[in-house]
Order: C-alpha cells, then sequence, then structure tokens
C-alpha cells in the first residue's frame, strides 16, 4: 500500500505518524511547498511578543525523523496537478524538476489559507498575513525595524488579539480592528469578551470594533489605513480576519462544503474512495450542532489525520466528532470555552438556555485567588449541554475538558448538579462555581 500525504503540518503529520508507527511495510510520501513541517502557528504570538526566548521549540519534528522511519519527503515542492482516475500526483520538486508519485490511497492535508480583503492597496509592502512560519519571521523582522512604531491588527479573532498583545509587548503603538462590536466574538457572548476587551485596553491597546478596514494608502509601503470611520497613520498592518479551506487541489473533483472545504465521511474519506482530506482542508462533525461543519483547529487536524491513518492502514475508526474547544491567555487573563455561545446557538436556529454564575476559585482565605465567571450553555428541550465559557485570572483551563465530554456525550444540565466535584482550599471551593451554575439552571 502507498499512500502519499500533501501537506506537512498537523494534521498531515499525524497521519503519516499513525501509519509508519502503526501500520509497517506501508510506503508514505509526503510533499509539501514549505521549508520545513510541524510548525505550531499558535506560538507565533509568544515568539514575537518575547514571551520565549526562541521559535525553535515550535517546530515539534523534522523531516530527518520521517526518513528514519521510512517515509519518502518532498519540501519545497509545489503540486501543480492531481490525475485522479490515473492515481498520480504531479509536483515541481525542490530543484524545480517535474516529478511524479502514484498513490494507492491519498491524504490531501493541504490546511487553510488567511482571508485576503480585497480592498485598494491591498498590495502595499507592509501588510503582513500569519499562517506559515516565514510569515511569522517577516512579521517579527519588521517589528525590529525603527520605523516600525504603530502596528494595525485587522480582525480580533484569537490570533489577531494574541499578535496585538505581542505588539504591545514589543512596545509599539497597536491599533487593534474588527468588524463586530467586540473581540473573541465567533467564540463568547459579549458578557465574556467585554471583560476581555477591558483587558486589552487597561494594557493600552486601542480598540476599533464595528469598524470596516476599506482602504491602505501609501506609495510603495503601506502609511494609513481607512476604514469606515476614519483614517489611521500606519506603519505596519497584520491581517487576521480569518482563514478559509485551501482546496483547490480537488475542488474539481471532489464534493465540497459550502466554505470550499472537502465534505468527508466519519473516516476523513471523501467523495473518491482512494482520496481522504483531513485537517483544516475538510469538514468536520460538531456534537454540539450534531450536524457537519467547519472548525479550523490544530487539535481538530491531529485527530482526523489519526482517524484517516489507521482507516487506510486497515483499521475501522470512526470519528468521534467535535465540540471546537479552544482557548485563550492575554496579559494573565484566561478565556476558554467549546461548543456553543448563546449566539452561535441561536445563528444556527438552536434554541437554547443558559445559567451564569460568579465567585473566587479558591476560598476567601486564599491570598493568591481570583474571581471565576462561568456560563453553561444547554439546548432548551432536551436540556442537554451544549457549549460553556470560563473567564478568569486564575488558570481554569482544565475545567474546559470535562464540558467537552459532557456535549460529546449528550449530558444534561440536569445532571450535572450533583456531580462529585471534590474541595480542597488549595484548588476550589466547596460550592463549586460549576455545581451552583448547574443548580441555577431554570
Amino acid at each position: 500500500m502507498k499512500t502519499v500525504i500533501i501537506g506537512s503540518n498537523h494534521a498531515g503529520i499525524a497521519a503519516a505518524n499513525t501509519l509508519l508507527d502503526n501500520y509497517p511495510g506501508n510506503e508514505v510520501v509526503l510533499i509539501d511547498r514549505n521549508t520545513n513541517l510541524s510548525y505550531l502557528g499558535c506560538g507565533t504570538a509568544l515568539w514575537v511578543g518575547r514571551q520565549i526566548d526562541g521559535y525553535e521549540g515550535l517546530f515539534y519534528t523534522n523531516k530527518e525523523d520521517f526518513i528514519k522511519k521510512g517515509a519518502k519527503i518532498f519540501l519545497q515542492s509545489s503540486v501543480t496537478n492531481i490525475d485522479f482516475d490515473g492515481k498520480v500526483v504531479h509536483f515541481e520538486d525542490e530543484a524545480g524538476n517535474p516529478t511524479t508519485e502514484s498513490y494507492d490511497k491519498l491524504v490531501l492535508a493541504t490546511g487553510s489559507k488567511p482571508i485576503v480583503p480585497n480592498i485598494p492597496g491591498k498590495d502595499l509592502d507592509g501588510i503582513h498575513f500569519l499562517k506559515l512560519f516565514q510569515e511569522g519571521q517577516a512579521v517579527d523582522h519588521a517589528m525590529s525595524s525603527e520605523g516600525v512604531n504603530t502596528v494595525a491588527v485587522i480582525g480580533a479573532g484569537y490570533i489577531g488579539v494574541e499578535i496585538a498583545e505581542a505588539a504591545k509587548r514589543r512596545g509599539k503603538n497597536v491599533l487593534l480592528f474588527d468588524a463586530m462590536p467586540t473581540s473573541l466574538a465567533s467564540y463568547y457572548d459579549p458578557e465574556f469578551t467585554e471583560r476581555m476587551d477591558a483587558n486589552l485596553e487597561k494594557h493600552g491597546i486601542e480598540l476599533h470594533f464595528g469598524e470596516l478596514a476599506t482602504e491602505y494608502k501609501g506609495d510603495t509601503h503601506v502609511t494609513q489605513l481607512v476604514t469606515d470611520k476614519g483614517s489611521y497613520d500606519v506603519d505596519m498592518v497584520i491581517n487576521a480576519i480569518g482563514f478559509t479551506a485551501n482546496s483547490d487541489l480537488g475542488r474539481e473533483h471532489l464534493d465540497t462544503f459550502r466554505n470550499g472545504a472537502y465534505l468527508v465521511d466519519s473516516h476523513q474519506k471523501t467523495s473518491d474512495d482512494s482520496v481522504y482530506a483531513v485537517g483544516d482542508s475538510a469538514t468536520i462533525y460538531s456534537n454540539a450542532l450534531e450536524a457537519t461543519t467547519y472548525i479550523a483547529l490544530a487539535t481538530n487536524a491531529v485527530r482526523s489525520g489519526i482517524v484517516a491513518g489507521h482507516n487506510i492502514g486497515g483499521t475501522v475508526l470512526d470519528g468521534i466528532g467535535v465540540q471546537g474547544s479552544n482557548g485563550i491567555s492575554i496579559f494573565g487573563y484566561n478565556m476558554v470555552s467549546t461548543g456553543l455561545s448563546v449566539a452561535a446557538a441561536a445563528k444556527n436556529n438552536i434554541d437554547v438556555e443558559y445559567t451564569d454564575y460568579e465567585d473566587l476559585q479558591k476560598p476567601g482565605f486564599i491570598k493568591e485567588n481570583g474571581a471565576v465567571k462561568i456560563r453553561i450553555v444547554y439546548e432548551k428541550s432536551s436540556r442537554r449541554i451544549v457549549g460553556a465559557q470560563l473567564a478568569s485570572t486564575e488558570d481554569i483551563s482544565a475545567n474546559i475538558h470535562m464540558f467537552s465530554l459532557a456535549i460529546q456525550e449528550h449530558v444534561t444540565i440536569d445532571k450535572l448538579k450533583l456531580l462529585d466535584i471534590f474541595f480542597l482550599p488549595h484548588f476550589n471551593q466547596p460550592y463549586n462555581y460549576i455545581t451552583m451554575a448547574a443548580l441555577k439552571a431554570k
């Protein structure tokens, strides 16, 4: 069995490792247009903001590791065409030579690509995106330039907020823009995002929400950002509007989702029996929505790669769906969520109720302490939990895993009310905020 994998970041690597580690005798070929593999892009802001010593630790494997396992790897190689009928991948290798690799099974792990605002001036120098390692290098290099004092970040999702913090830590004047009325609007309800917005303002980031970029100005290098509400002198722009599926190679042959992502089944198989799609290039099943959707997260990419690898290797394995669990920490303020917010539920026509509670993480006599705000979202008819959000200066991140499992297993809010949650002053309160929130449910 010969498997060709196009794309060698999280999803492609997970598929390759699964095959190489568990199914001896399988031939694996990795093809990637980049110079490296396994880059943890979620750590870019930590590196740019000098919260870690360098970027080296953001790579968790390398070409040599896969060669030792018996894989064949082509880096800096661009796929030009796929002959799906003949099962042949056509590409140009590192030297620019036309090359082909036949396959028995093909894995498309081409990931996602940044959404580029189609506005005047978009081709000016000084406008950056953040996806690849090289783009992180470019942003880091630009921030080291003496002439870069004011940085505009467009998009206040996770990447935008994180890079805004990084730029501020580098001593820059930072302007953060988003068309939505708050930051992180795709993940949290306003009662939570308003706290993050206050945190950003407290640390000197200038917020411009409900504001849409309409033009970049400058001769060859961007010097001004124009929005529907004003004009701003800037030395650098970082676009972090979001991502869409990178499915150019197969969209003419394979069935796709409304955003262009490859439609896959629970085995990660596409509409072509010989082709699998994983990671950000593919759809995924949401247990909260109880429907197929698109959620671009590294954790989802890893899981989908494992599922595809086992199914290709001969072990039937169904993906169990995801909840879209996520988290962020900005200037010491932590927020985590899973499933649906109230706003997201309404957008998807799911009738929900929610219960909120706020208390200290630990008893009041503990000096190192902080308030925790929690929201649990549940479907009105079935009372199944469909989402949760927590925010605190304390590390409350592990709690979200329990809610992720609750959504996956269709646990009701009533089941949570008397859940056995231990108490110890070092960690929590005797009347735990999870219990108290559940007890408040209608």
